[in-house]
């Protein structure tokens, strides 16, 4: 079988316009489409064009740039600069523009509150096409590593340590000085030792500014890299992280709003996300479904009785059958308020401070517990057995039969399928490892950015193809069109 060889000096005829460069139903068309139709003004993105000084490029096309390279992994504003070089659908979606990676990334740098409204264009979009119904919402969240080093994170602990080594230092450094200066008198004194006194005396002001801040802000540790960033723990260790928020429509799967928070667990982030999910679809959604790493009772009563929020317990998640003796055999008695045991002794309410949100139950005395057979087997505490209760209580009892009822079953079953396949496009197909902003506006409008893109593909999906797509988001009414063209 003869082989084909390449000819790089044989004479082709490319086409003379660039739109004849890309077929009418490839991917890129459906992204310009998309954000042709955004409206950059309540976006807060600068449109005027008549403005003192040189020339700008076109804020929409810089933004399609940014939406179009995110949607194939592209983030690199060095990337971007060589793509609308050398890539073909780049330089149809440019138009020819060549901007170079100073500019793509002061774009983004100066438009980070901009971007975080990305998603709720896009989302507003599909609620119009009728993809988005806002009947039922999945939230879910997942840790991204931040543009910055965990070895970068200070406490207090480390910065007396650090404050203390330098001092010491510095101490070092002046009677070395000294002793230099007493054995050369008379000649060209050296300089490094200066040098050193300074970057040390530099280092020590540095240290003292993220310690003002650690007391400023009451917050345990800081990162000097990315402030907004904490440690968190996930399986690839230990990292400078952010935790990452998305609800999810039931009806296809689309991302209706997205936000970024420095807790390192999911507790009590519920009721902050159906309110950014309520904003981005101007209703109040029947039913919420999540996790349970969501399951705080103090979080869960700000949100609206009208929702049904189906959240299971941590206790129901375990499925673990309750003992003779476990918490779930001892007998409440709602009017006496007062605990009754498998052996019908009583425990009474005593006042402790150290357990918020908690109610803590025991027995008067502790004869009582110790001249019981069960002693030993219940329990071997000096003072009898000990019960806590949440003062919400019956919020948490309410909520597991919710998540107990069999229509409830199958929507948390699909939870699992709608809720995290978003996270495993953007970090697998994305191949976004961390986010390349800092700073909480810039990761919430990278994210945001990287949800838009998830929501454009599975429009051109659901929609049929590219040109259907196209078609669709043209036709849709009360659109301010800001994009003008040549």
């Amino acid at each position: 079988m003869a082989f084909r060889y390449p000819e790089r000096n044989q004479m082709r005829l490319f086409p003379v316009s660039i739109e004849d460069y890309i077929p009418e139903d490839a991917p890129v068309r459906a992204y310009d489409a998309v954000v042709d139709m955004m409206d950059l003004e309540e976006m807060g993105i600068d449109t005027e064009e008549d403005q003192v000084g040189n020339s700008r490029y076109d804020p929409r096309t810089m933004l399609k740039l940014l939406v179009y390279g995110y949607s194939y992994g592209i983030r690199s504003s060095r990337k971007m600069e060589r793509a609308v070089h050398h890539n073909l659908s780049f330089i149809w979606l440019m138009g020819g523009l060549q901007p170079d990676h100073k500019t793509i990334s002061e774009f983004r740098r100066t438009n980070k509150k901009a971007l975080r409204q990305t998603l709720k264009q896009v989302a507003r979009m599909c609620i119009k096409l009728d993809l988005i119904k806002g009947n039922t919402l999945f939230v879910d969240g997942t840790k991204i590593r931040a543009n910055a080093s965990v070895k970068q994170t200070w406490d207090a602990e480390r910065c007396a340590k650090t404050l203390k080594r330098i001092d010491k230092r510095i101490e070092e450094i002046l009677a070395e000085c000294e002793k230099t200066d007493r054995a050369e008198e008379g000649l060209p004194s050296e300089v490094h030792l200066d040098k050193e006194l300074t970057g040390a005396q530099n280092l020590r002001s540095k240290v003292e500014e993220i310690w003002n801040e650690l007391k400023k802000s009451g917050e345990k540790t800081i990162n000097s890299t990315d402030g907004d960033a904490r440690p968190m723990r996930s399986r690839q260790g230990t990292h400078a992280s952010h935790n990452a928020q998305i609800a999810v429509d039931d009806e296809k799967g689309l991302i209706v709003s997205s936000d970024v928070v420095d807790q390192s667990n999911d507790r009590g982030q519920l009721s902050g996300q159906v309110d950014n999910a309520e904003e981005a679809l101007e209703k109040t959604p029947e039913e919420v479904c999540t996790d349970a790493g969501y399951s705080d009772t103090d979080d869960l009563e700000n949100i609206s009785s009208d929702i049904k929020l189906i959240v299971p317990s941590q206790r129901q998640v375990v499925e673990k059958k309750p003992g003779p003796f476990d918490r779930e055999n001892f007998h409440y008695d709602k009017e006496h308020d007062i605990y009754i045991c498998p052996a019908g002794k009583e425990l009474y309410p005593i006042k402790r401070k150290d357990r918020r949100g908690y109610k803590t139950y025991r027995v008067e005395r502790p004869e009582t517990c110790k001249s019981c057979e069960h002693y030993g087997t219940c329990t071997k505490a000096r003072l009898g057995r000990q019960i806590t209760r949440l003062k919400n209580e019956e919020l948490r009892d309410h909520l597991e039969s919710v998540y107990e009822e069999e229509e409830s079953q199958k929507t948390y079953k699909r939870r699992k399928e709608k809720a995290e396949h978003p996270f495993g496009h953007i970090k697998h197909n994305l191949q976004v490892n961390s986010f390349l902003l800092r700073g909480f506006e810039g990761v919430k409008g990278e994210l945001s950015v990287l949800c838009s893109c998830f929501n454009i593909r599975r429009m051109i999906t659901l929609l049929g193809g590219v040109p259907e797509l196209i078609s669709a988001v043209r036709g849709l009414s009360n659109k301010k069109q800001l994009y003008r063209t040549a």
